[in-house]
């Protein structure tokens, strides 16, 4: 419990997981939710779960957000559909240029904190 709200983490490497909830929220649902994400990203990452790796695909680490909680509403914990549903996503190649421009967004983002965290 942190401030009213509750908080689960894991650290694995140098990276940080965590997954928070207001004081009303079930722990094992946080939990499961963590469980899941920190498996679709090791799927993801095949394995090889630390920092530079994580900001190299932090796109497909963001998708597995997006695929796991819709507006507070969990969609998805099963690591395996997450991570089709991304590696899915992230095979469209020549999408829309809203999602390129999405796309981009998140490649200069990424090379933003890529320098900030590594100074």
């Amino acid at each position: 419990m942190f401030e009213n709200n509750i908080v689960v983490y894991k650290f694995v490497q140098d990276l940080h997981f965590f997954v928070t909830g207001g004081e009303d929220e079930n722990e094992l649902i946080l939990a499961t939710v963590l469980q899941g994400f920190f498996d679709a990203v090791g799927l993801l990452l095949r394995g090889n779960v630390d920092k530079k790796e994580a900001l190299e695909n932090l796109d497909l680490i963001l998708l597995c957000l997006d695929e796991i909680v819709d507006g507070g509403i969990i969609l998805e914990t099963d690591a395996n559909v997450i991570a089709g549903k991304v590696a899915s996503h992230s095979m469209d190649a020549g999408g829309p240029l809203s999602e390129q421009t999405i796309s981009q967004a998140l490649a200069t983002a990424r090379e933003h904190l890529t320098r900030s965290l590594l100074k």
